[in-house]
């Protein structure tokens, strides 16, 4: 629940962040220090390695370091991105490189105690053959580098509720809530974006809010008051901020809705927590990240209750509202209609229609209290809800997409730091009715979504991953989707007390079976070539996971074993036998169809590829697994 699981982000700067800073905020960049360097030439390129040289004239005694500096998002590298030292002849080689990636390379020198960087030299690798291909080099456990005076190499670390969206300039933006190791994120401004032209390499771009904006304290207070409520004492910092989803509406316009919690009560015994608002933003170019112009309010939380928020303080169902206003979801359907669709654990998921020009409300909505649901009609319908008579919900973080004739609604299930899974159930229409997979109307009946998409898992090697789930899912306009989350360490991984604060974005290919469910791959994205899948390569032992819900545990894998006479010689489905469809990639064995996906091996050391599989089977389990090495 976000209420009370935000609170498990604890205060760790003076212990995270201690003789951690590199100075680099306070260096004067680009003066002339009578430098003069070139524009840095390669040579000896491969798919992951690039060669390249400059040269310096002018003051070149002042000189006492040089190197080169290159970024696949930066434009205009300086050494706050990567670093490779020159050597004697100003030349270096650059390793580790993605293959098929654009980078940009400047040359540096330092020395009288200014950086002076060259003109960027822009060159694109080569496409890797699975041979060559070389893994993302970034850390998972970044502690080491989660100061915010080391953003430039966060890469993919502190990452929460991500939402992406692809710009016209051919960048994913990414932006997400307010949350990081140390809270290191307070030091940049709110709800903060980064951005990829490859899905595995993120510039840090820092927040696209810089304060509390100026109507939701007097929006607050209007509401307070019309309820007889002395105004907020609350000041900005007291405020979150969180969940944003931003879309992209047409060329030239981008909008962001966005989350911000109220702190306090509105109950004398304390036990009905003050509203939150949707508010939103647009920009014309997400580039420019100083760029998003606030546009208001948009909706906040209803009650059907009336004015009666006094309940027992063990009462903690009644205490919620009918509608949450956090989690917003932003989505065009196939009509052009414009939606918002928002929730978390109050009741369920509401949906209601958005004036396309404003990006506002469509109805006029009425003050968020009633003694009915009709009063508070114009706040939203219900689109999926765990429980019809309870509003304790554990379910959040909507998304909505489309795809070959259905509406898909992925949704967050439990507490975010462990138990965080995903569900996703399909509707004809996106009023619903949304069915789960076993044929659950979570619409008008409701009731637990199957399948689950995500879910807390470990395989051999590592520590796992838990609290995956809030998710946004796109997909890149030539037919390849993607589902981004976050993922948190288990508590106290190699011994750090704190490591369930480490939360790292994650980006999974999704696989559509034949029936048009999504499957979310178990490894995360790391742009291996595709090439075909031999069935002689799926002989040999797997790691399969049966990824049936377990609340807060995370599930292990267990060894398959695949014979070369299509046996199952070890393992859960033992005795079973298999077959391959090379065509399609699906590997079917114990009679459960396994997609199949080329991806990168986060677990090996050094990291490599491998292929994993998804799929659903009987009873509506979920599987993953990957071949061992």
């Amino acid at each position: 629940m976000k209420k009370l699981s935000f609170l498990f982000i604890s205060l760790l700067t003076a212990f995270a962040f201690t003789g951690c800073t590199d100075g680099l905020d306070n260096i004067e960049y680009n003066p002339s220090n009578g430098v003069i360097l070139s524009a840095p030439v390669s040579a000896a390129a491969t798919s992951s390695s690039l060669t390249v040289t400059s040269t310096m004239n002018g003051n070149v005694g002042v000189v006492l370091k040089k190197g080169f500096c290159y970024s696949a998002n930066v434009q205009n590298p300086t050494i706050k991105d990567y670093v490779v030292d020159a050597d004697e002849n100003f030349s270096a080689t650059i390793t580790g490189l993605m293959g098929g990636t654009t980078y940009y390379i400047r040359a540096y020198v330092y020395g009288d105690s200014r950086y002076v960087y060259s003109e960027t030299f822009t060159v694109t690798t080569g496409v890797a053959s699975l041979e060559e291909y070389v893994a993302p080099a970034y850390v998972d456990n970044y502690v080491d580098i989660a100061a915010w005076s080391s953003r430039g190499k966060w890469n993919l670390a502190n990452v929460h509720d991500p939402t992406v969206v692809l710009a016209e300039d051919g960048y994913y933006y990414m932006y997400q809530t307010d949350a990081s190791y140390g809270n290191a994120h307070l030091a940049g401004g709110h709800f903060h974006g980064r951005r990829s032209k490859d899905l595995v390499n993120w510039e840090y771009l820092g927040g696209t809010m810089k304060d509390l904006p100026e109507w939701v304290i007097p929006k607050l207070n209007e509401i307070r008051a019309e309820m007889g409520l002395e105004a907020t004492t609350a000041n900005s910092a007291d405020f979150g901020y969180w969940a944003p989803c931003v879309r992209k509406v047409k060329n030239g316009l981008y909008r962001m809705y966005y989350s911000i919690v109220c702190p306090g009560t509105i109950s004398g015994d304390g036990t009905w927590s003050e509203r939150a608002f949707i508010g939103l933003m647009e920009n014309d170019n997400p580039a420019n990240n100083d760029g998003w112009v606030d546009k208001g309010y948009v909706i906040t939380n209803a009650s059907d209750k009336g004015l009666d928020f006094n309940v027992a303080a063990n009462n903690y169902e009644n205490s919620y509202y009918k509608w949450n206003a956090i989690d917003p979801s932003y989505f065009i359907d196939k009509d052009s209609k414009h939606w918002l669709i928002y929730g978390s654990w109050h009741s369920g998921i509401a949906l209601v229609e958005l004036d396309a020009e404003s990006g506002k409300v469509k109805a006029e909505l009425p003050k968020p209290w009633g003694t009915t649901g009709e009063e508070i009609a114009a706040y939203g319908k219900l689109i999926a809800t765990r429980n019809m008579r309870s509003r304790w919900q554990a379910s959040e973080g909507p998304e909505i997409i489309y795809h070959d004739g259905y509406y898909y609604l992925f949704l967050a299930y439990d507490e975010l730091s462990v138990a965080y899974n995903t569900r996703v159930a399909r509707a004809e229409h996106i009023e619903g009715p949304y069915f789960s997979m076993d044929g659950t109307n979570v619409t008008t009946n409701g009731g637990d979504i199957l399948p689950v998409v995500t879910h807390p898992y470990k395989f051999n090697g590592s520590d796992g991953w838990v609290g995956i789930s809030h998710c946004c899912v796109f997909d890149d306009g030539n037919g390849n989707w993607y589902f981004a989350s976050q993922g948190r360490f288990p508590k106290n991984a190699g011994g750090n007390a704190s490591s369930n604060d480490l939360m790292m974005g994650h980006v999974r290919k999704i696989r559509w079976t034949e029936d048009d469910w999504p499957l979310v791959m178990p490894e995360r994205y790391g742009a291996v070539p595709q090439d075909k899948i031999e069935e002689s390569e799926l002989i040999g032992n797997w790691e399969h996971i049966d990824l049936s819900y377990s609340f807060g545990n995370q599930k292990t894998s267990t060894q398959m074993t695949l014979t070369e006479d299509h046996k199952v010689s070890a393992g859960p489905w033992a005795g079973a036998t298999w077959s391959y469809d090379a065509e399609n990639q699906v590997l079917t064995a114990n009679g459960v169809k396994l997609y199949l996906q080329r991806e990168t091996d986060w677990e090996a050391s050094p990291r490599t590829h491998t292929i994993v599989y998804a799929g659903y089977g009987g009873n509506n389990k979920t599987y993953w697994g990957k071949k061992s090495k």
